[in-house]
C-alpha cells in the first residue's frame, strides 16, 4: 500500500505543480468597471463570431452579449486607452466546438488560454501561428489531436507556449521551433517527441529558455554522449516518465547553475547515480525515483544545501544513506524507501532535519532505532516506515508529532498492547496503517477521529466485540473509506449500527471470531465496493438489504456457515468476484448467477449444492471474451490535498489444487470452482464457450456424460481438474489444443479408448489418469493394442469319496454361502455400497497395476543400461 502511495504522490505532486508554476488565472466573475474607452467594434464582432462556434456547456460565454461592452464580458481583457481586446482567458470553461479565425482579427491579442476545456480531438488550429502578437499560448488539457503545427514556429514574440496533457498530440520533427526566438516556458508534456531524435540539441538553442516540461514524451535518449548541453538559462527541467534505458549522462553536471528543479521519476535509468549531478547545488527539487538505478547513494549529496525535495525510492540503491545526506537541513521531503540499503538509523541522524515533514523509509531495509524518550527536531506531516525494524517497543515518539496525518507502520515488528494516548492521538489522522504486526488493543478503546479515511489493523491481536467498536456514540459522523481488521480476534455478532458507516468503500473483517446472522442494516452501505467477512462463524441467510450495494464487485463469504444462495444476487451486476466456498451452501445453483456478466472468480467449491450446473455459464462475458480493459480491485480514495491511496483487495483461492493469495495479480485471473459438491448431470457444452476461462475445477462431484467435445477452444486453460466423478468416453481430441495446461486431473471416472497426443497431455504423470480402466496410451503403461492371452485354467481334481472329510465340506460350503450372500445380498440391495464397493476394487486394482507396471518400466530401463 506504502509503494502504491508513494508512485502516486509524485504523479499527483507532479501534476499539481505543473500547473502551479505558471500563472493560473481561474475564471473570476468581472465585475463591471469604468474604462475610459468602450471595447473596439471590431474585436467585439470576431467575439460574437468565436462565440457562434463554440459550445458553452459551462454557460461561461453567457455575459457576451452584443448589447454590452466586450471589454467587461467575462474571461475578455482590454487595454483600457485604446479599447482593444488583449487577453482571453477561457480556461476550465466547459468550452468545446469549433475555434473560429475570426481571432486572427484581434490584433492586438497577445494572451489566450483556452486550457482544460474539450475540443473533442480537433487538430490544433494553424491559423494560431499566424497570430503575431501573442506571447502567451495555453492549449493545455483541451483535448487537442494530431500533428503540432509548424506555423506555431512563426511566433516569434511568444514566451510561453503550453501544449500538455492532451489526447493524442504528436510530431514529425522540432526544426519549426527554431522561430521561437523569445520561448521562456515551453509544455509538450505527453505528446509524443519519438520522431525527432535531435530535440536535446533544438530545445538547448533557446537563450532566454527557463521551464521545460517533457514528460511521457516517448522519448527514448538523453544523448549520453553528448559532452555539454547549452541550457544556459534553465530552472525547471521535467523529463519524467520517459523511456531513456541507458545511464544518466554526465553532461547533466553541466547544465545551468541556476537549476532549481530536476526531474527524470520512472525513465528507465539505469547504472549508478553519477556524483557529478550534485554540482547543481542550487537544486531544491531532485526527483530520481522509480527507476533501476544501483550503487550507492553518493557522498557528494551533501553539497544539495539548498534541497528541499529528495525522491530516491524505488530504485536498486544500496550501502549506508552517506553522512552528507543528514545535514541537508532544508529538507521537507525526503524518499529513500524500496532500495537496499543497509544500516541503522538513530536520532543523531534527525538532529539537523527540523523542516523534515514528509519521510518515505518504507521497505527500504534500515532498522530504525531510537531512545524510548526521543523527541524529534521535526513535525511530519506524512511518515511511511512500513517493513523497517522498529519494534518492538511501540514508537512512543509518534506522540510528539501534533501534525502528523498520515501513518504507515506495519510490518514494522511492533509488539505488545498499544499505549492509551494512541487513539486520542489519532485526532488529526486521514490514513493509519498497523498492520502485520502483533499489537494488542481492545477495539472498544478505540477513538475513531471523524477525518480518519483508511484504517488497517489487519493481522494482529485486536480484541473486543465488533459492535462496542461500531456503535460507539463518538464516532457515528466517522469518513471511513477503508476499513480492514482482518485476521485478528474480534468477537461477537455483527452490528446494527450501519447506518453510520456509509461512506465505507472496502470492509474487510474475515478469519474473526464473528458469530450471528448477517445483519439486514448491512444494506446501508451503498457505496461498498467489497465486502470480506470470510472465515468467521457466521450462519443464516445474506440478507436482501445487501442489493442496495449496487456497486460490490468483490463479495467474499467463505468459511462460514450460511444457507441457500439467494436468487436475487443476479442483481449484482457489477460484481467481478464471488467466494462462497466452504460455507455449507445447500440447494441448486441458481441461474440468476449467469446475469453476471463482468464475473471472473466463481467459487463455490465445498459446499453440499446439488443439482446440475446451468448451461447458461457461457452469459458470464468476461470468461468469454477477450477484455482489454484492465480491472482493478484497488480504490484510491482521497486522503488529503494531493495524497490518494492504494488499497490492493487479496482473496485466497486454489487455482491448481494448492491454496494461494492473489493480490496485485487478481486481476488476471478466470476461475471456476465448483468442486466437492453434489452436482449431478452432464457437463454442459456451453461450458466451451468461456474461452477465456484459466482455472476449471468440477472434480468431486457426480457429473455423467462426456467431457465437451470443444473443451480444446478454451485455449487459455492452464489448469483442468475433472477428477472423482462418473464422467464417461473418449477424452476428446480437442483436448490436446490446451498448450497452457500445466494441470491435469481425469482421475476417478469411467473414460476410455486412448489419450490423445499432444506434449502436454503426455506430460503430467499417469496418476492423473488412474482409476479409468478402460483408459490406454502414454503416459498410463497399458498399450492401447488388445492381445488376446491364453487362460491358465487349473482342472478340476476328483474328491475322494471320504465319509471323513464329509462335514467338513458340507460346513465349508454352508459358511462359503453364508459369506458370500452376507456380503453379496448387501452389495446387490444397497446401491451405494455396491458402487463404493466397486469403485474402491478399481482404485486398488488401477494403483496395483500402474504401480507395478512404472515398477517394471524402471527395471527396464536399468536392466539396459547396465546390459550396455
Amino acid at each position: 500500500m506504502a509503494a502504491s502511495f508513494a508512485t502516486l504522490l509524485h504523479v499527483l505532486f507532479l501534476v499539481w505543480f505543473l500547473p502551479a508554476t505558471f500563472s493560473l488565472s481561474f475564471f473570476f466573475f468581472k465585475a463591471e468597471s469604468i474604462s475610459n474607452v468602450s471595447c473596439n467594434e471590431k474585436d467585439k464582432q470576431a467575439l460574437l463570431t468565436l462565440k457562434r462556434g463554440l459550445t458553452d456547456h459551462g454557460h461561461v460565454l453567457s455575459s457576451w452579449s452584443d448589447h454590452k461592452d466586450c471589454c467587461i464580458w467575462d474571461g475578455v481583457f482590454c487595454d483600457k486607452k485604446i479599447g482593444r481586446v488583449t487577453e482571453l482567458n477561457l480556461n476550465y470553461s466547459r468550452l468545446g466546438g469549433e475555434i473560429s479565425g475570426s481571432l486572427l482579427q484581434l490584433e492586438h491579442l497577445n494572451y489566450l488560454d483556452l486550457s482544460n476545456n474539450d475540443f473533442n480531438c480537433t487538430p490544433i488550429p494553424t491559423f494560431l501561428g499566424s497570430m503575431f502578437s501573442l506571447t502567451h499560448l495555453n492549449l493545455s488539457g483541451a483535448n487537442f489531436s494530431g500533428l503540432i503545427p509548424h506555423q506555431l514556429g512563426n511566433l516569434s514574440s511568444l514566451r510561453y507556449l503550453s501544449l500538455g496533457s492532451n489526447s493524442d498530440l504528436y510530431v514529425d520533427n522540432l526544426r519549426w521551433m527554431s522561430g521561437l526566438s523569445a520561448i521562456q516556458y515551453l509544455d509538450l508534456s505527453s505528446a509524443d517527441l519519438h520522431r525527432e531524435v535531435d530535440w536535446l540539441q533544438i530545445m538547448s538553442k533557446f537563450p532566454s529558455l527557463s521551464e521545460l516540461y517533457l514528460q511521457n514524451c516517448q522519448l527514448d535518449s538523453l544523448n549520453p554522449s553528448l559532452g555539454f548541453v547549452n541550457f544556459t538559462s534553465l530552472r525547471v527541467l521535467f523529463l519524467f516518465d520517459n523511456h531513456f534505458n541507458h545511464e544518466i549522462p554526465n553532461w547533466f553536471s553541466n547544465l545551468s547553475t541556476s537549476l532549481l528543479w530536476l526531474c527524470l521519476y520512472n525513465s528507465s535509468l539505469k547504472g549508478h547515480i553519477p556524483p557529478s549531478i550534485f554540482n547543481l547545488e542550487k537544486l531544491v527539487f531532485l526527483d530520481l525515483a522509480l527507476n533501476y538505478l544501483n550503487g550507492p547513494i553518493p557522498l557528494s549529496i551533501g553539497n544539495l544545501s539548498h534541497m528541499r525535495s529528495l525522491y530516491l525510492d524505488q530504485n536498486q540503491l544500496n550501502g549506508t544513506i552517506p553522512k552528507g545526506l543528514w545535514l541537508l537541513s532544508n529538507l521537507e521531503t525526503l524518499y529513500v524507501g524500496q532500495n537496499s540499503l543497509t544500516g541503522t538509523v538513530d536520532e543523531r541522524h534527525f538532529r539537523k532535519l527540523s523542516k523534515l515533514k514528509n519521510l518515505f523509509m518504507s521497505e527500504a531495509g534500515l532498522l530504525f532505532n531510537v531512545n524510548s524518550n526521543w523527541v524529534p527536531p521535526f513535525q511530519l506531516d506524512y511518515a511511511s516506515m512500513s517493513s523497517i525494524k522498529i519494534g518492538p517497543n511501540f514508537p512512543l515518539w509518534l506522540k510528539s508529532q501534533k501534525s502528523l496525518s498520515f501513518l504507515d507502520m506495519s510490518m514494522s515488528g511492533i509488539s505488545g498492547k498499544a499505549p492509551g494516548w494512541f487513539w486520542n492521538w489519532t485526532s488529526n489522522m486521514t490514513f493509519i496503517n498497523l498492520s502485520n504486526n502483533r499489537i494488542e488493543c481492545d477495539v472498544s478503546d478505540i477513538f475513531l477521529s471523524s477525518t480518519v479515511k483508511v484504517l488497517n489493523i489487519a493481522n494482529n491481536s485486536f480484541y473486543g466485540p465488533i459492535s462496542t467498536f461500531l456503535c460507539q456514540k463518538k464516532i457515528r459522523k466517522n469518513k471511513l473509506e477503508i476499513l480492514d481488521a482482518s485476521n485478528n480476534l474480534l468477537s461477537g455478532e455483527l452490528s446494527h449500527c450501519w447506518k453510520y458507516w456509509q461512506s465505507l468503500i472496502h470492509l474487510n473483517l474475515g478469519s474473526n471470531n464473528l458469530v450471528g446472522r448477517i445483519t439486514y442494516s448491512m444494506g446501508a452501505l451503498v457505496n461498498l465496493q467489497s465486502l470480506r467477512l470470510q472465515n468467521n462463524s457466521i450462519c443464516g441467510d445474506i440478507p436482501s438489504s445487501l442489493k442496495k450495494c449496487s456497486n460490490l464487485s468483490l463479495i467474499d463469504m467463505g468459511d462460514n456457515h450460511l444457507s441457500i444462495i439467494p436468487l436475487w444476487i443476479g442483481e449484482m451486476t457489477n460484481l467481478i468476484v464471488l467466494r462462497l466456498r466452504s460455507s455449507e451452501f445447500k440447494g441448486y445453483i441458481p441461474q440468476q448467477i449467469c446475469q453476471f456478466s463482468s464475473l471472473r472468480i466463481l467459487d463455490l467449491a465445498n459446499n453440499s449444492l446439488s443439482g446440475s450446473i446451468p448451461s447458461c455459464l457461457k452469459n458470464i462475458s468476461a470468461m468469454a471474451l477477450p477484455d482489454s480493459n484492465v480491472i482493478s480491485f484497488s480504490s484510491m480514495p482521497y486522503i488529503c490535498p494531493y495524497i490518494y491511496v492504494s488499497y490492493v483487495e487479496n482473496v485466497q483461492l486454489v487455482p491448481k489444487g494448492k491454496e494461494m493469495e492473489y493480490k496485485e495479480n487478481l486481476k488476471l485471473v478466470r476461475l471456476i470452482d465448483l468442486s466437492s459438491n453434489n452436482l449431478s448431470g452432464s457437463i454442459p457444452a456451453e461450458i466451451s464457450d468461456l474461452s477465456e476461462l484459466r482455472f476449471l475445477n468440477l472434480s468431486q462431484n457426480h457429473l455423467m456424460g462426456k467431457i465437451p467435445e470443444k473443451i480444446g477452444s478454451m485455449k487459455e486453460l492452464e489448469s483442468v481438474d475433472l477428477s472423482r466423478n462418473n464422467l464417461s468416453g473418449k477424452i476428446p481430441p480437442s483436448m490436446s489444443n490446451l498448450t497452457f495446461l500445466s494441470l491435469l486431473e481425469l482421475s476417478y471416472n469411467n473414460l476410455s479408448g486412448r489419450i490423445p497426443s499432444s506434449t502436454q497431455l503426455q506430460s503430467f504423470d499417469a496418476f492423473r489418469y488412474i482409476g479409468n480402466p478402460q483408459l490406454c496410451g502414454d503416459p498410463l503403461p497399458k498399450n492401447c493394442t488388445i492381445e488376446e492371452q491364453s487362460l491358465n485354467i487349473s482342472p478340476i481334481g476328483s474328491v475322494k469319496d471320504d465319509s471323513k472329510n464329509s462335514n467338513f465340506y458340507i460346513g465349508v460350503g454352508v459358511g462359503f454361502t453364508t459369506g458370500f450372500w452376507a456380503i453379496c445380498g448387501a452389495l446387490f440391495f444397497n446401491r451405494t455400497w455396491r458402487h463404493a464397493y466397486f469403485r474402491f476394487a478399481n482404485e486398488i486394482k488401477d494403483w496395483i497395476y500402474v504401480a507395478a507396471m512404472i515398477k517394471m518400466n524402471s527395471l527396464e530401463k536399468l536392466r539396459a543400461y547396465l546390459g550396455k
